[in-house]
């Protein structure tokens, strides 16, 4: 997966944001929001349409996730093409909102193959339902989330496999909604140390498993994965926050955002599942060529991220 490449790309899925607020007095009010990894910025910047002039100076303001870039300029919000430079050589996307001074709002979704729309084509979805799609994509390309949910299968019984899963979405489900609604937060900086170990905690309980020896994880998987579900939604807060959610429809764009997020999931553990069956029609061993493989796998990238995550 190209999400896994490095530690710099490991969080790369992350969405930037553009936001435009078209004003009274013929002006427009630009935030450009971009995610921070690794200590660097993607190389990738906003591309007004031309008779919007560039900005003699902008505001500059780092969160510790982000950089947030902000100016004024004489423009309008009727014509011309919004493009995002360098966008096609990432792997994230970028949420535009756009705020007309009648009251109207917009939103697009960016992407490296489509990096550039036009003003004059009229967006047929809700501010809100752009955040179905966002979610899905997170948890798709989320190399830590999709690697913690490989380590519940190799855990958890089939038998438990609903249970444990249904854990785990309860879990960051309630951390994300709490969070995302300004409730609580924690720096991002622990919050992905801690979801490595949590990856990395789950490969030595299925090595354990397999050699025999037995734990509380091993005997209730559901709990950790509802403990460490709590955790992940914070992760998948850190995402959200990054675009924040649209005025007048906050509980609606959670829902949905929170839904794309299962939706990623049933399909990754569908995959996995359907794999497991087809590889079993084969004569082949499933535990020797599938399974092993699978629990170093979970290992290997589970220490190799702690370890980023504590010295860089």
């Amino acid at each position: 997966m190209a999400s896994m490449a490095s530690p710099a790309n490991a969080h790369e899925i992350r969405p930037a944001a553009l936001e435009l607020t078209e004003q009274a007095d013929g002006n427009v009010s630009v935030i450009w929001k971009q995610p921070v990894l690794s200590g660097r910025k993607l190389r990738m910047r906003p591309i007004l349409p031309d008779q919007c002039p560039a900005p003699e100076q902008t505001r500059q303001e780092y969160s510790g996730t982000a950089t947030i870039e902000s100016w004024q300029t004489a423009c309008r919000l009727d014509r011309g093409e919004i493009r995002i430079e360098g966008l096609e050589q990432t792997l994230t996307d970028v949420f535009v909102r756009l705020k007309f001074a009648d009251g109207r709002e917009q939103t697009r979704v960016l992407r490296p193959a489509n990096a550039a729309f036009s003003l004059k084509a009229q967006a047929n979805s809700s501010p809100a339902s752009a955040y179905l799609r966002i979610g899905a994509e997170h948890m798709l390309f989320g190399w830590d989330h999709l690697l913690f949910v490989l380590g519940l299968l190799l855990l958890t019984p089939l038998r438990q496999l609903l249970w444990v899963i249904t854990a785990f979405t309860a879990g960051h489900s309630i951390t994300l909604a709490v969070t995302a609604m300004g409730l609580f937060s924690l720096p991002s900086e622990p919050v992905e140390l801690l979801i490595a170990l949590s990856i990395f905690f789950l490969a030595i309980e299925a090595i354990r498993k397999r050699s025999g020896k037995t734990s509380l994880t091993i005997r209730q998987p559901w709990i950790i994965a509802a403990s460490f579900g709590l955790l992940h939604g914070l992760g998948f807060a850190g995402a959200l926050a990054e675009i924040g959610l649209p005025k007048g429809a906050e509980v609606w764009a959670l829902l949905l955002f929170n839904l794309g997020l299962e939706l990623g999931q049933i399909l990754f553990v569908a995959a996995i599942i359907a794999a497991y069956g087809l590889i079993g029609r084969l004569p082949v061993d499933r535990q020797k060529y599938l399974v092993r493989p699978a629990v170093y796998l979970v290992g290997s990238l589970g220490a190799y991220y702690t370890m980023t995550r504590l010295f860089t």
